[in-house]
């Protein structure tokens, strides 16, 4: 009797666990950027987001769902704001949009070099025009004892 309680109770647990993996690949997708609806989401990284000055800082942006022929993120005008009264901007040359065939790029890298101290609010846009189509944020903590007046 108490080795079939045993086993019943292990398989119980067997099936418990399995809901709580299902449970959290669920929301892990949807964490990693994925919405219900399907649309595109732009995530930004920073290495290091903390460090001292002068620091030099990777950023990476990457597009997360929706579909690879989204015409709207297609060529963008790539738009970093650093927070320290700079912009980086870049527009490159595309081959006309083809739905179905054409891909949109889902990686925005680059690296700024922050020489202050201070709390950065970096933000990524993705324009067409004048019209942002997609952004994003992080936050960097440069420490140090050359702080900015701002």
């Amino acid at each position: 009797m108490f080795v079939r309680l045993l086993r019943r109770s292990m398989d119980i647990n067997r099936y418990a666990a399995l809901i709580v993996v299902a449970v959290l690949l669920t929301s892990l997708g949807t964490a990693a950027g994925q919405d219900d609806d399907g649309d595109a989401r732009l995530r930004l990284r920073a290495t290091p987001n903390v460090a001292f000055a002068p620091a030099s800082v990777l950023f990476v942006g990457q597009i997360r769902g929706g579909p690879d022929d989204n015409e709207e993120l297609y060529c963008p005008t790539v738009e970093w704001e650093w927070d320290d009264d700079t912009i980086s901007s870049q527009t490159v040359d595309c081959d006309p949009f083809e739905p179905g065939v054409t891909e949109i790029q889902r990686r925005f890298s680059v690296r700024h070099t922050f020489d202050y101290a201070g709390q950065y609010d970096v933000r990524l846009h993705l324009k067409q025009g004048d019209d942002v189509v997609i952004t994003s944020r992080v936050r960097v903590e440069i420490r140090g004892n050359n702080r900015r007046f701002r």
